[in-house]
Protein backbone atom coordinates (compact mmCIF):
# COMPACT_ATOMS: atom_id res chain seq x y z
CA UNK A 1 0.00 0.00 0.00
CA UNK A 2 1.42 3.72 -0.87
CA UNK A 3 0.03 6.69 0.88
CA UNK A 4 1.02 10.23 -0.69
CA UNK A 5 1.55 13.26 1.22
CA UNK A 6 2.73 16.74 1.29
CA UNK A 7 0.93 18.37 -1.43
CA UNK A 8 -0.40 21.86 -0.99
CA UNK A 9 -0.25 25.45 -2.07
CA UNK A 10 2.58 27.25 -3.29
CA UNK A 11 4.15 30.52 -4.76
CA UNK A 12 5.91 29.83 -8.00
CA UNK A 13 9.75 29.61 -6.91
CA UNK A 14 8.60 27.90 -3.73
CA UNK A 15 9.42 24.34 -2.56
CA UNK A 16 7.32 21.45 -1.73
CA UNK A 17 8.28 17.67 -0.55
CA UNK A 18 6.57 14.96 -0.96
CA UNK A 19 6.82 11.83 0.80
CA UNK A 20 4.86 8.51 0.36
CA UNK A 21 4.76 5.95 3.43
CA UNK A 22 4.43 2.13 2.47
CA UNK A 23 3.36 -0.72 3.98
CA UNK A 24 3.59 -4.40 2.80
CA UNK A 25 6.69 -3.45 0.95
CA UNK A 26 10.11 -2.51 0.72
CA UNK A 27 11.05 0.98 -1.02
CA UNK A 28 15.09 -0.68 -1.05
CA UNK A 29 14.27 -3.21 -3.55
CA UNK A 30 11.56 -1.56 -5.32
CA UNK A 31 11.71 0.14 -8.57
CA UNK A 32 9.57 3.14 -7.81
CA UNK A 33 8.31 6.66 -9.34
CA UNK A 34 6.42 9.52 -8.77
CA UNK A 35 3.73 10.40 -11.82
CA UNK A 36 1.64 13.58 -12.06
CA UNK A 37 -1.74 14.78 -13.96
CA UNK A 38 -2.74 17.73 -14.34
CA UNK A 39 -6.39 19.13 -15.33
CA UNK A 40 -7.00 17.83 -19.18
CA UNK A 41 -3.32 16.30 -19.64
CA UNK A 42 -1.99 12.94 -20.10
CA UNK A 43 -0.40 11.56 -16.81
CA UNK A 44 3.05 12.33 -16.92
CA UNK A 45 6.25 10.10 -15.38
CA UNK A 46 7.81 12.87 -12.87
CA UNK A 47 10.68 10.81 -12.09
CA UNK A 48 11.88 7.12 -11.07
CA UNK A 49 14.90 5.40 -9.05
CA UNK A 50 15.86 1.92 -9.09
CA UNK A 51 16.40 -0.14 -7.00
CA UNK A 52 20.13 0.41 -7.01
CA UNK A 53 19.53 4.27 -6.75
CA UNK A 54 20.04 5.01 -10.29
CA UNK A 55 17.54 8.09 -10.65
CA UNK A 56 15.82 9.29 -13.88
CA UNK A 57 13.62 12.34 -14.31
CA UNK A 58 11.21 13.93 -16.74
CA UNK A 59 12.68 17.01 -18.89
CA UNK A 60 10.50 19.14 -17.82
CA UNK A 61 11.78 19.25 -14.06
CA UNK A 62 15.50 17.94 -14.26
CA UNK A 63 17.13 20.00 -12.07
CA UNK A 64 14.51 21.00 -9.95
CA UNK A 65 13.26 18.05 -8.59
CA UNK A 66 14.90 15.29 -6.94
CA UNK A 67 14.01 11.93 -5.79
CA UNK A 68 14.96 9.82 -2.63
CA UNK A 69 14.12 7.49 -0.68
CA UNK A 70 14.79 6.40 3.77
CA UNK A 71 14.81 2.91 3.98
CA UNK A 72 14.94 2.72 7.64
CA UNK A 73 11.13 5.00 7.59
CA UNK A 74 10.82 2.70 4.59
CA UNK A 75 9.18 6.11 2.19
CA UNK A 76 9.86 7.67 -0.70
CA UNK A 77 10.20 11.40 -1.12
CA UNK A 78 10.04 13.87 -4.31
CA UNK A 79 11.51 17.18 -3.13
CA UNK A 80 10.18 19.95 -5.71
CA UNK A 81 12.19 23.37 -5.79
CA UNK A 82 11.81 26.51 -8.02
CA UNK A 83 8.07 24.99 -8.59
CA UNK A 84 6.57 26.85 -11.82
CA UNK A 85 2.66 27.02 -12.26
CA UNK A 86 2.81 24.06 -14.98
CA UNK A 87 4.07 22.14 -12.00
CA UNK A 88 0.17 21.91 -10.75
CA UNK A 89 -1.36 18.65 -10.70
CA UNK A 90 -2.04 15.52 -8.43
CA UNK A 91 1.14 13.28 -7.95
CA UNK A 92 0.98 9.71 -7.10
CA UNK A 93 3.84 7.82 -5.85
CA UNK A 94 4.13 4.09 -7.46
CA UNK A 95 5.90 1.12 -6.82
CA UNK A 96 6.60 -0.69 -10.37
CA UNK A 97 9.73 -1.64 -12.90
CA UNK A 98 12.10 -1.13 -15.16
CA UNK A 99 12.52 -2.48 -18.79
CA UNK A 100 15.57 -0.82 -19.70
CA UNK A 101 15.90 3.23 -18.83
CA UNK A 102 11.95 3.17 -18.81
CA UNK A 103 10.14 2.68 -15.67
CA UNK A 104 6.47 1.15 -15.61
CA UNK A 105 4.35 2.08 -12.03
CA UNK A 106 2.43 -0.99 -11.31
CA UNK A 107 0.76 -0.39 -7.88
CA UNK A 108 -0.44 3.08 -7.26
CA UNK A 109 -1.10 5.22 -4.45
CA UNK A 110 -3.72 7.58 -3.79
CA UNK A 111 -2.94 11.37 -5.18
CA UNK A 112 -1.79 14.03 -3.31
CA UNK A 113 -2.79 17.92 -5.05
CA UNK A 114 -0.10 20.24 -5.64
CA UNK A 115 -0.90 23.83 -6.68
CA UNK A 116 1.62 26.34 -7.93
CA UNK A 117 0.05 29.81 -7.88
CA UNK A 118 0.22 33.33 -6.72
Amino acid sequence: QLQASGGGLVQPGGSLRLSCATSGMRVSINAMGWYRQAPGKERELVAAITSGGFANYADSVKGRFTISRDNAKNTLYLQMNSLKPEDTAVYYCTSGYFRGYYYTGGNWGQGTLVTVSS
